[in-house]
C-alpha cells in the first residue's frame, strides 16, 4: 500500500499527538494539541522531502535486524 502525502501527514500527526500527550498529559486543549501535532507532521514531511532530494537511494523504511540468542545449557 502506498500512502499519499495527506495520509502520511495524518499518520505523522497521529504519532505526534500521542507523543505530546505522553509528554505533557491532558492539560492542553484539544485544539492546541491538534494544531501542534500537525505542525510537527508538516516539519516531518519537509524533512523527508529534503532527505529524498539529497540522496535518492536512501529512502524508505529501514529494516530491523533480528536478534538471536544462544540458549544456556
Amino acid at each position: 500500500m502506498i500512502m499519499n502525502d495527506e495520509d502520511l501527514r495524518d499518520c505523522f500527526a497521529m504519532f505526534s499527538i500521542l507523543g505530546l500527550t505522553m509528554r505533557t498529559g491532558i492539560g492542553e486543549s484539544y485544539e492546541t494539541r491538534a494544531s501542534e501535532a500537525y505542525k510537527i507532521a508538516d516539519a516531518m514531511l519537509e524533512a523527508r522531502k529534503q532527505k529524498e532530494s539529497e540522496n535518492e537511494e536512501d529512502t524508505g523504511i529501514a529494516s530491523v535486524a533480528k536478534r538471536t540468542y544462544k540458549r544456556k545449557s
